[in-house]
Protein backbone atom coordinates (compact mmCIF):
# COMPACT_ATOMS: atom_id res chain seq x y z
CA UNK A 1 0.00 0.00 0.00
CA UNK A 2 3.01 2.13 0.90
CA UNK A 3 4.67 1.48 -2.35
CA UNK A 4 1.21 2.50 -4.45
CA UNK A 5 1.10 5.78 -2.77
CA UNK A 6 4.87 6.58 -3.10
CA UNK A 7 4.13 5.91 -7.02
CA UNK A 8 1.07 7.89 -7.04
CA UNK A 9 2.77 10.36 -5.08
CA UNK A 10 6.05 10.26 -7.53
CA UNK A 11 3.71 10.15 -10.58
CA UNK A 12 1.40 13.59 -9.29
CA UNK A 13 4.87 15.61 -7.85
CA UNK A 14 7.33 14.75 -10.10
CA UNK A 15 5.43 14.62 -13.28
CA UNK A 16 2.33 15.79 -13.42
CA UNK A 17 2.81 18.93 -11.31
CA UNK A 18 5.61 19.82 -14.26
CA UNK A 19 4.49 21.76 -17.12
CA UNK A 20 6.81 20.52 -19.66
CA UNK A 21 5.83 17.02 -18.86
CA UNK A 22 2.68 17.69 -18.68
CA UNK A 23 2.82 19.34 -22.30
CA UNK A 24 4.59 16.70 -24.04
CA UNK A 25 1.67 14.01 -22.08
CA UNK A 26 -1.17 15.65 -23.93
CA UNK A 27 0.68 15.99 -27.33
CA UNK A 28 1.58 11.91 -26.97
CA UNK A 29 -2.31 10.94 -26.35
CA UNK A 30 -3.19 13.78 -28.93
CA UNK A 31 -1.05 11.97 -31.47
CA UNK A 32 -2.12 8.29 -30.04
CA UNK A 33 -5.64 9.28 -31.01
CA UNK A 34 -4.44 10.15 -34.38
CA UNK A 35 -2.98 6.43 -34.31
CA UNK A 36 0.14 7.39 -35.36
CA UNK A 37 3.23 5.38 -35.13
CA UNK A 38 5.29 4.47 -31.88
CA UNK A 39 7.97 6.24 -33.29
CA UNK A 40 5.70 10.03 -33.97
CA UNK A 41 4.27 9.89 -30.70
CA UNK A 42 7.70 9.66 -28.57
CA UNK A 43 9.27 12.20 -31.10
CA UNK A 44 5.96 14.44 -30.71
CA UNK A 45 5.79 14.25 -27.35
CA UNK A 46 9.43 14.56 -26.42
CA UNK A 47 9.74 17.99 -28.49
CA UNK A 48 6.35 19.34 -27.20
CA UNK A 49 8.47 18.97 -23.79
CA UNK A 50 11.55 20.13 -24.81
CA UNK A 51 9.58 23.47 -26.55
CA UNK A 52 8.26 24.51 -22.92
CA UNK A 53 11.90 23.81 -21.41
CA UNK A 54 13.28 26.25 -24.55
CA UNK A 55 10.28 28.83 -23.85
CA UNK A 56 11.33 28.98 -20.22
CA UNK A 57 15.00 29.69 -21.38
CA UNK A 58 14.45 32.34 -23.34
CA UNK A 59 12.68 33.91 -20.51
CA UNK A 60 15.28 34.12 -18.26
CA UNK A 61 17.30 36.04 -21.08
CA UNK A 62 14.31 38.52 -21.51
CA UNK A 63 13.67 38.88 -17.92
CA UNK A 64 17.48 39.88 -17.07
CA UNK A 65 17.50 42.36 -20.28
CA UNK A 66 13.78 43.77 -18.72
CA UNK A 67 15.15 44.12 -15.38
CA UNK A 68 17.75 46.57 -15.88
CA UNK A 69 15.53 48.47 -18.42
CA UNK A 70 12.35 48.94 -15.86
CA UNK A 71 15.15 50.08 -12.99
CA UNK A 72 16.34 53.06 -15.61
CA UNK A 73 12.50 53.95 -16.20
CA UNK A 74 11.98 54.10 -12.27
CA UNK A 75 14.91 56.20 -11.94
CA UNK A 76 14.18 58.68 -15.37
CA UNK A 77 10.13 58.84 -14.45
CA UNK A 78 9.66 57.39 -11.03
CA UNK A 79 6.90 55.44 -13.18
CA UNK A 80 6.27 51.80 -13.81
CA UNK A 81 7.21 51.09 -17.80
CA UNK A 82 6.07 47.41 -18.89
CA UNK A 83 6.45 46.09 -22.18
CA UNK A 84 3.64 44.03 -23.22
CA UNK A 85 4.89 40.66 -24.97
CA UNK A 86 2.13 37.65 -24.09
CA UNK A 87 5.00 34.93 -24.59
CA UNK A 88 7.58 36.87 -21.78
CA UNK A 89 4.31 37.09 -19.40
CA UNK A 90 3.38 33.26 -20.13
CA UNK A 91 7.29 31.74 -19.16
CA UNK A 92 7.53 34.84 -16.13
CA UNK A 93 4.34 32.66 -14.60
CA UNK A 94 4.93 29.63 -15.40
CA UNK A 95 6.95 28.37 -12.33
CA UNK A 96 4.34 29.10 -10.12
CA UNK A 97 1.03 28.67 -12.46
CA UNK A 98 2.38 26.26 -15.23
CA UNK A 99 0.40 23.32 -13.68
CA UNK A 100 -3.08 24.94 -13.29
CA UNK A 101 -2.73 26.18 -16.78
CA UNK A 102 -1.65 22.92 -18.45
CA UNK A 103 -4.90 21.53 -16.93
CA UNK A 104 -6.94 24.76 -18.17
CA UNK A 105 -5.59 24.03 -21.61
CA UNK A 106 -6.69 20.20 -22.10
CA UNK A 107 -10.33 20.88 -20.70
CA UNK A 108 -11.46 24.23 -22.26
CA UNK A 109 -10.49 22.43 -24.98
CA UNK A 110 -12.82 19.76 -24.69
CA UNK A 111 -15.28 22.08 -23.46
CA UNK A 112 -14.70 24.08 -26.80
CA UNK A 113 -15.96 21.00 -28.84
CA UNK A 114 -18.56 20.37 -26.56
CA UNK A 115 -20.27 23.72 -27.51
CA UNK A 116 -19.17 23.64 -31.16
CA UNK A 117 -20.75 20.41 -31.41
CA UNK A 118 -24.15 20.96 -30.15
CA UNK A 119 -24.77 24.98 -30.12
CA UNK A 120 -24.92 27.17 -33.33
CA UNK A 121 -21.52 27.90 -32.84
CA UNK A 122 -19.56 25.81 -34.78
CA UNK A 123 -16.40 27.40 -34.38
CA UNK A 124 -12.99 25.66 -33.24
CA UNK A 125 -10.29 27.41 -32.10
CA UNK A 126 -7.11 26.24 -32.91
CA UNK A 127 -4.35 29.07 -32.17
CA UNK A 128 -2.45 26.76 -29.70
CA UNK A 129 -0.08 29.63 -28.26
CA UNK A 130 -3.12 32.08 -27.71
CA UNK A 131 -4.82 29.10 -25.69
CA UNK A 132 -1.63 29.21 -23.65
CA UNK A 133 -1.89 32.60 -22.89
CA UNK A 134 -5.58 32.59 -22.29
CA UNK A 135 -5.16 29.86 -19.70
CA UNK A 136 -2.02 31.57 -18.18
CA UNK A 137 -3.86 34.46 -17.69
CA UNK A 138 -7.14 32.56 -16.48
CA UNK A 139 -4.92 31.17 -14.10
CA UNK A 140 -3.43 34.22 -12.33
CA UNK A 141 -6.37 36.26 -12.55
CA UNK A 142 -8.52 33.49 -10.77
CA UNK A 143 -5.56 32.24 -7.89
CA UNK A 144 -5.24 35.92 -6.89
CA UNK A 145 -8.80 36.39 -6.73
CA UNK A 146 -9.64 33.63 -5.16
CA UNK A 147 -6.90 33.43 -2.68
CA UNK A 148 -4.62 30.52 -1.81
CA UNK A 149 -5.90 26.62 -1.94
CA UNK A 150 -8.96 26.66 -4.59
CA UNK A 151 -6.58 25.45 -7.31
CA UNK A 152 -9.32 22.92 -8.38
CA UNK A 153 -12.30 25.68 -8.58
CA UNK A 154 -9.82 27.71 -11.01
CA UNK A 155 -9.33 25.10 -13.39
CA UNK A 156 -13.32 24.56 -13.40
CA UNK A 157 -14.22 27.63 -13.68
CA UNK A 158 -11.09 28.66 -16.15
CA UNK A 159 -12.05 25.94 -18.26
CA UNK A 160 -15.17 26.91 -18.49
CA UNK A 161 -14.57 30.82 -19.03
CA UNK A 162 -12.14 29.57 -21.68
CA UNK A 163 -14.09 27.17 -23.32
CA UNK A 164 -16.95 29.97 -24.13
CA UNK A 165 -14.43 32.74 -24.53
CA UNK A 166 -12.81 30.49 -27.47
CA UNK A 167 -16.18 30.19 -29.54
CA UNK A 168 -17.67 33.73 -29.19
CA UNK A 169 -15.05 35.42 -30.18
CA UNK A 170 -15.12 33.92 -33.73
CA UNK A 171 -18.72 34.55 -33.49
CA UNK A 172 -18.38 37.89 -33.04
CA UNK A 173 -15.61 38.73 -36.09
CA UNK A 174 -17.19 36.03 -38.83
CA UNK A 175 -19.38 38.77 -40.57
CA UNK A 176 -16.47 41.07 -41.02
CA UNK A 177 -14.33 38.07 -41.50
CA UNK A 178 -16.79 37.21 -44.08
CA UNK A 179 -15.93 40.27 -45.74
CA UNK A 180 -12.35 40.15 -45.67
CA UNK A 181 -12.01 36.78 -47.33
CA UNK A 182 -15.17 37.22 -49.46
CA UNK A 183 -16.54 33.58 -48.46
CA UNK A 184 -17.87 32.13 -45.53
CA UNK A 185 -14.87 28.73 -44.63
CA UNK A 186 -12.64 30.42 -42.00
CA UNK A 187 -12.78 32.19 -38.79
CA UNK A 188 -10.20 34.21 -37.21
CA UNK A 189 -9.24 32.39 -33.67
CA UNK A 190 -7.23 35.33 -32.35
CA UNK A 191 -7.32 37.25 -28.77
CA UNK A 192 -7.55 40.83 -30.26
CA UNK A 193 -10.79 39.79 -32.14
CA UNK A 194 -12.67 43.17 -30.11
CA UNK A 195 -9.76 45.13 -32.06
CA UNK A 196 -10.86 43.87 -35.45
CA UNK A 197 -14.52 44.08 -35.19
CA UNK A 198 -14.49 47.79 -34.19
CA UNK A 199 -11.43 48.32 -36.89
CA UNK A 200 -14.32 46.86 -39.01
CA UNK A 201 -17.02 48.44 -37.65
CA UNK A 202 -15.02 52.03 -37.93
CA UNK A 203 -14.45 51.63 -41.34
CA UNK A 204 -17.78 50.84 -42.35
CA UNK A 205 -18.48 54.17 -40.54
CA UNK A 206 -16.19 56.34 -42.72
CA UNK A 207 -14.77 54.71 -45.71
CA UNK A 208 -17.65 54.33 -47.94
CA UNK A 209 -16.07 55.89 -50.44
CA UNK A 210 -12.36 55.27 -49.80
CA UNK A 211 -10.31 53.25 -52.32
CA UNK A 212 -8.71 50.42 -51.12
CA UNK A 213 -5.28 49.81 -49.64
CA UNK A 214 -3.95 47.26 -52.68
CA UNK A 215 -4.77 50.03 -55.02
CA UNK A 216 -1.40 51.85 -54.28
CA UNK A 217 2.15 50.85 -54.24
CA UNK A 218 4.26 50.58 -50.59
CA UNK A 219 7.60 51.40 -50.43
CA UNK A 220 10.23 48.81 -50.68
CA UNK A 221 12.35 50.31 -47.87
CA UNK A 222 9.67 49.52 -45.13
CA UNK A 223 9.12 46.35 -45.79
CA UNK A 224 11.70 44.50 -43.31
CA UNK A 225 9.56 45.44 -40.48
CA UNK A 226 7.24 42.76 -41.67
CA UNK A 227 9.91 40.53 -39.85
CA UNK A 228 8.90 40.39 -36.43
CA UNK A 229 12.56 39.34 -34.77
CA UNK A 230 14.13 42.76 -36.42
CA UNK A 231 11.48 45.00 -35.72
CA UNK A 232 11.17 43.83 -32.01
CA UNK A 233 14.66 44.47 -31.81
CA UNK A 234 15.28 47.93 -33.61
CA UNK A 235 12.11 49.28 -31.13
CA UNK A 236 13.91 47.64 -27.56
CA UNK A 237 17.16 49.47 -29.33
CA UNK A 238 15.25 52.77 -29.60
CA UNK A 239 13.41 52.52 -26.43
CA UNK A 240 16.44 51.15 -24.41
CA UNK A 241 19.00 54.35 -25.87
CA UNK A 242 16.02 56.95 -26.07
CA UNK A 243 15.63 56.28 -21.36
CA UNK A 244 19.44 55.85 -21.58
CA UNK A 245 20.07 59.55 -23.09
CA UNK A 246 17.06 60.84 -20.81
CA UNK A 247 18.84 59.26 -17.97
CA UNK A 248 22.07 60.68 -18.65
CA UNK A 249 20.08 64.34 -18.46
CA UNK A 250 18.34 63.74 -15.38
CA UNK A 251 19.87 61.03 -13.16
CA UNK A 252 23.39 61.55 -10.99
CA UNK A 253 25.89 59.74 -13.02
CA UNK A 254 27.23 57.41 -10.34
CA UNK A 255 23.46 55.78 -9.58
CA UNK A 256 23.06 55.42 -13.67
CA UNK A 257 26.11 53.54 -13.52
CA UNK A 258 24.59 51.37 -11.12
CA UNK A 259 21.75 50.37 -14.13
CA UNK A 260 23.43 48.09 -16.23
CA UNK A 261 25.83 45.64 -14.96
CA UNK A 262 28.81 46.57 -18.35
CA UNK A 263 28.66 50.11 -17.44
CA UNK A 264 30.73 49.43 -14.22
CA UNK A 265 33.37 48.37 -15.74
CA UNK A 266 34.92 51.41 -16.63
CA UNK A 267 32.72 53.99 -15.79
CA UNK A 268 31.90 56.02 -18.66
CA UNK A 269 29.18 57.27 -20.63
CA UNK A 270 30.07 55.20 -23.26
CA UNK A 271 30.27 52.13 -21.79
CA UNK A 272 27.06 52.91 -20.14
CA UNK A 273 25.27 53.20 -23.84
CA UNK A 274 26.96 50.31 -25.25
CA UNK A 275 25.54 48.29 -21.80
CA UNK A 276 22.05 49.28 -22.95
CA UNK A 277 22.34 48.72 -26.85
CA UNK A 278 23.57 45.16 -25.31
CA UNK A 279 20.88 44.77 -23.36
CA UNK A 280 18.00 45.84 -26.02
CA UNK A 281 19.93 43.04 -28.16
CA UNK A 282 19.60 40.46 -25.26
CA UNK A 283 15.65 41.37 -25.32
CA UNK A 284 15.48 40.62 -29.19
CA UNK A 285 18.12 37.01 -28.75
CA UNK A 286 15.28 36.05 -25.90
CA UNK A 287 12.31 36.87 -27.61
CA UNK A 288 13.56 35.01 -30.68
CA UNK A 289 14.79 31.65 -28.22
CA UNK A 290 10.88 32.39 -26.85
CA UNK A 291 9.11 31.95 -30.30
CA UNK A 292 11.30 29.00 -31.50
CA UNK A 293 10.12 27.34 -28.42
CA UNK A 294 6.32 28.18 -28.90
CA UNK A 295 6.84 27.11 -32.49
CA UNK A 296 8.04 23.75 -31.62
CA UNK A 297 5.34 23.25 -29.07
CA UNK A 298 2.45 24.05 -31.74
CA UNK A 299 4.33 21.98 -33.90
CA UNK A 300 3.17 19.33 -31.94
CA UNK A 301 0.14 20.34 -30.33
CA UNK A 302 -2.06 21.71 -33.22
CA UNK A 303 -1.87 18.89 -35.30
CA UNK A 304 -3.00 16.67 -32.61
CA UNK A 305 -5.34 19.13 -31.02
CA UNK A 306 -6.91 19.39 -34.92
CA UNK A 307 -7.21 15.78 -35.95
CA UNK A 308 -9.10 15.57 -32.55
CA UNK A 309 -11.74 18.22 -33.79
CA UNK A 310 -12.19 17.41 -36.91
CA UNK A 311 -13.45 13.72 -36.08
CA UNK A 312 -15.67 15.55 -33.13
CA UNK A 313 -17.28 18.87 -34.52
CA UNK A 314 -18.12 17.69 -38.61
CA UNK A 315 -18.57 20.99 -40.40
CA UNK A 316 -18.08 23.22 -38.32
CA UNK A 317 -15.10 26.35 -39.07
CA UNK A 318 -11.63 26.43 -38.37
CA UNK A 319 -10.57 29.71 -36.18
CA UNK A 320 -7.06 30.30 -37.19
CA UNK A 321 -4.47 32.53 -36.42
CA UNK A 322 -4.50 36.43 -37.46
CA UNK A 323 -1.79 36.20 -40.19
CA UNK A 324 -4.53 33.97 -41.82
CA UNK A 325 -5.79 37.72 -43.10
CA UNK A 326 -2.70 39.31 -44.29
CA UNK A 327 -2.78 37.55 -47.92
CA UNK A 328 -5.87 39.55 -48.49
CA UNK A 329 -4.54 42.93 -47.84
CA UNK A 330 -0.75 42.44 -48.05
CA UNK A 331 -0.44 46.81 -48.10
CA UNK A 332 -3.47 47.23 -45.01
CA UNK A 333 -1.65 44.69 -42.55
CA UNK A 334 1.79 46.87 -43.14
CA UNK A 335 -0.31 50.20 -42.91
CA UNK A 336 -1.95 48.65 -39.71
CA UNK A 337 0.77 47.91 -38.23
CA UNK A 338 2.17 51.67 -38.26
CA UNK A 339 -1.09 53.16 -37.61
CA UNK A 340 -1.16 51.14 -34.56
CA UNK A 341 2.42 51.65 -33.80
CA UNK A 342 1.29 55.60 -33.58
CA UNK A 343 -1.91 55.09 -31.18
CA UNK A 344 -0.10 53.39 -28.96
CA UNK A 345 2.46 56.15 -28.66
CA UNK A 346 -0.50 58.55 -28.70
CA UNK A 347 -2.06 56.44 -25.76
CA UNK A 348 1.63 56.44 -23.83
CA UNK A 349 2.00 59.99 -23.96
CA UNK A 350 -1.83 60.56 -22.56
CA UNK A 351 -0.64 57.97 -19.89
CA UNK A 352 2.95 59.63 -19.47
CA UNK A 353 0.88 63.22 -19.19
CA UNK A 354 -2.12 62.56 -17.59
CA UNK A 355 -3.79 59.14 -16.58
CA UNK A 356 -0.18 58.39 -14.77
CA UNK A 357 0.00 61.14 -12.53
CA UNK A 358 -4.01 61.46 -12.03
CA UNK A 359 -4.74 57.92 -11.43
CA UNK A 360 -1.17 55.88 -11.03
CA UNK A 361 -1.41 53.94 -14.17
CA UNK A 362 1.47 52.03 -16.06
CA UNK A 363 3.15 53.11 -18.29
CA UNK A 364 3.03 50.79 -21.45
CA UNK A 365 5.24 50.65 -23.75
CA UNK A 366 4.66 49.88 -27.25
CA UNK A 367 4.90 46.14 -27.66
CA UNK A 368 6.24 45.21 -31.28
CA UNK A 369 4.97 42.03 -31.56
CA UNK A 370 0.97 42.56 -30.64
CA UNK A 371 1.55 46.13 -32.68
CA UNK A 372 2.90 43.84 -35.51
CA UNK A 373 -0.12 41.28 -35.47
CA UNK A 374 -2.54 42.99 -33.94
CA UNK A 375 -2.06 46.02 -35.79
CA UNK A 376 -2.04 44.43 -39.28
CA UNK A 377 -5.05 42.47 -38.87
CA UNK A 378 -7.03 45.43 -37.72
CA UNK A 379 -5.93 47.01 -40.68
CA UNK A 380 -6.81 44.14 -43.28
CA UNK A 381 -10.19 44.25 -41.68
CA UNK A 382 -10.26 48.13 -41.63
CA UNK A 383 -9.24 48.03 -45.57
CA UNK A 384 -12.23 45.38 -45.64
CA UNK A 385 -15.24 47.56 -44.78
CA UNK A 386 -13.25 51.12 -45.44
CA UNK A 387 -10.35 51.33 -47.65
CA UNK A 388 -7.44 53.16 -46.32
CA UNK A 389 -8.92 55.48 -43.83
CA UNK A 390 -11.07 52.59 -42.53
CA UNK A 391 -7.20 50.29 -42.43
CA UNK A 392 -5.64 53.80 -40.97
CA UNK A 393 -8.35 54.42 -38.45
CA UNK A 394 -8.44 50.76 -37.14
CA UNK A 395 -4.67 50.44 -36.68
CA UNK A 396 -4.73 53.59 -34.46
CA UNK A 397 -7.55 52.63 -32.21
CA UNK A 398 -6.11 49.65 -32.26
CA UNK A 399 -2.63 50.75 -31.00
CA UNK A 400 -4.58 52.74 -28.19
CA UNK A 401 -6.91 49.57 -26.91
CA UNK A 402 -3.60 47.76 -26.79
CA UNK A 403 -2.13 50.03 -24.85
CA UNK A 404 -4.57 51.11 -22.56
CA UNK A 405 -6.32 47.33 -21.77
CA UNK A 406 -3.26 46.16 -20.21
CA UNK A 407 -2.37 48.63 -18.17
CA UNK A 408 -5.92 47.92 -16.37
CA UNK A 409 -5.03 44.05 -16.55
CA UNK A 410 -2.27 44.68 -14.29
CA UNK A 411 -4.47 45.82 -11.64
CA UNK A 412 -5.59 42.16 -11.37
CA UNK A 413 -2.11 39.90 -12.02
CA UNK A 414 -1.47 40.23 -7.82
CA UNK A 415 2.90 40.38 -7.87
CA UNK A 416 2.54 39.47 -11.42
CA UNK A 417 1.81 42.96 -12.19
CA UNK A 418 5.01 44.58 -11.04
CA UNK A 419 7.02 41.73 -13.65
CA UNK A 420 7.70 44.55 -16.66
CA UNK A 421 5.64 42.70 -18.39
CA UNK A 422 1.52 42.10 -19.24
CA UNK A 423 -0.42 40.38 -21.84
CA UNK A 424 -0.50 42.42 -24.78
CA UNK A 425 -3.50 41.55 -27.15
CA UNK A 426 -7.01 43.53 -26.54
CA UNK A 427 -8.84 40.52 -25.35
CA UNK A 428 -6.58 39.65 -22.97
CA UNK A 429 -7.09 43.12 -21.42
CA UNK A 430 -10.76 43.33 -21.66
CA UNK A 431 -11.66 39.84 -20.46
CA UNK A 432 -8.91 38.79 -17.90
CA UNK A 433 -9.78 42.31 -16.14
CA UNK A 434 -13.48 41.83 -16.05
CA UNK A 435 -12.75 37.97 -14.76
CA UNK A 436 -10.19 39.59 -11.82
CA UNK A 437 -11.97 41.90 -11.05
CA UNK A 438 -15.11 39.61 -10.40
CA UNK A 439 -13.18 36.83 -8.26
CA UNK A 440 -12.19 39.37 -6.03
CA UNK A 441 -15.83 38.47 -5.01
CA UNK A 442 -14.03 35.50 -3.21
CA UNK A 443 -14.38 32.02 -3.97
CA UNK A 444 -18.13 31.18 -3.45
CA UNK A 445 -19.10 34.43 -5.16
CA UNK A 446 -16.28 35.29 -7.89
CA UNK A 447 -16.63 32.14 -9.26
CA UNK A 448 -20.64 32.21 -10.01
CA UNK A 449 -20.27 35.89 -11.00
CA UNK A 450 -18.09 34.60 -13.06
CA UNK A 451 -19.62 31.78 -14.84
CA UNK A 452 -22.92 34.38 -15.31
CA UNK A 453 -20.37 36.74 -17.34
CA UNK A 454 -19.52 33.61 -19.33
CA UNK A 455 -23.11 32.59 -19.58
CA UNK A 456 -24.36 36.25 -20.38
CA UNK A 457 -21.26 36.31 -23.65
CA UNK A 458 -22.53 33.02 -24.52
CA UNK A 459 -26.03 33.90 -25.14
CA UNK A 460 -24.94 37.50 -27.00
CA UNK A 461 -23.13 35.47 -29.11
CA UNK A 462 -25.76 32.75 -29.81
CA UNK A 463 -28.35 35.29 -31.06
CA UNK A 464 -25.81 37.10 -33.22
CA UNK A 465 -24.64 34.36 -34.26
CA UNK A 466 -28.55 33.08 -35.23
CA UNK A 467 -30.07 36.26 -36.26
CA UNK A 468 -26.79 38.14 -38.31
CA UNK A 469 -24.44 35.52 -38.93
CA UNK A 470 -26.89 32.44 -40.26
CA UNK A 471 -28.82 35.13 -42.08
CA UNK A 472 -25.57 36.47 -44.26
CA UNK A 473 -25.67 39.97 -43.06
CA UNK A 474 -22.52 41.08 -44.35
CA UNK A 475 -20.91 45.28 -42.67
CA UNK A 476 -20.23 47.76 -45.40
CA UNK A 477 -23.13 46.51 -48.44
CA UNK A 478 -22.98 50.02 -49.65
CA UNK A 479 -19.41 50.28 -50.32
CA UNK A 480 -19.24 46.86 -51.78
CA UNK A 481 -22.28 48.12 -54.06
CA UNK A 482 -20.57 50.62 -54.76
CA UNK A 483 -17.04 49.06 -55.91
CA UNK A 484 -19.02 46.70 -58.00
CA UNK A 485 -20.68 49.51 -59.80
CA UNK A 486 -17.19 51.26 -59.95
CA UNK A 487 -15.68 47.99 -61.58
CA UNK A 488 -18.71 47.69 -63.94
CA UNK A 489 -18.63 51.51 -65.46
CA UNK A 490 -14.90 50.87 -65.91
CA UNK A 491 -15.13 47.61 -68.01
CA UNK A 492 -18.20 48.94 -70.14
CA UNK A 493 -16.15 52.37 -70.80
Amino acid sequence: MNALVAVLDFISQEILNVPAYLIGIVAAVGLIALRKSAGQVIGGGLKAAMGYLILGAGATVVTASLAPFGDLIFRVTGAHGVVPTNEVITAQAASEYGTTSAYLIVLSFLIMLLLARFTPLKYVFLTGHHMVFMATLLAVVLSVGFGPGHSALVVAVGSVLMGIIMVVMPAFAQPYMNRVTGDDKLAVGHFNTVGYVLAGALGSAVGKRSRSTEDMKFPQGLRFLRDSMVSTTLLMLVLYLVFAVWGMIAVPKEELMGVFEGAQTSDTYGSYIMAAFAQALQFGIGVSIILYGVRIILGELVPAFQGIANRVVPGAKPALDIPIVFPFGPNASLIGFIASFVGGLAALALIAVWFGPAWGMALILPGMVPHFFDGGGAGVFGNATGGRRGAILGGFVNGMLITFLPAALLTVMGSLGLANSTFGDADFGWFGSIVGLLSRLGAAGGSLTALGFGAILFAAAWWYQVRLVNNGWLPASERAALQEANKAAATAS
